[in-house]
């Protein structure tokens, strides 16, 4: 990646893939106005997560989306995948 842009990942607080998609669905169920948001995520993420671990990771990711939005990173270019790669993919 050409841009000097690092975003600021705790190395000791790793996501798996199954992680992630587990947190995406639980930030589409526990909306902002939820009692206690971050630990229903955190439990939704399996429990291996602190609700402080959880906040941080959504706060990376607004930060990377503003990123991506104002056009300081590049879009990567994707190799084209077959579509049972895609569908492996959509599974997770």
């Amino acid at each position: 990646m050409s841009s000097s842009y690092q975003t600021p990942r705790n190395s000791s607080s790793s996501w798996t893939p199954r992680e992630n998609k587990l947190f995406e669905k639980a930030l589409a169920l526990f909306d902002k106005d939820t009692p206690d948001r971050w630990q229903n995520i955190a439990k939704a993420v399996g429990g291996v997560k602190s609700a402080e671990e959880v906040k941080r990771h959504y706060e990376i990711l607004i930060e990377d989306l503003k990123y991506i939005e104002s056009g300081r990173v590049p879009i990567p270019n994707y190799r084209s995948c077959s579509s049972t790669n895609e569908e492996e993919s959509l599974a997770l």
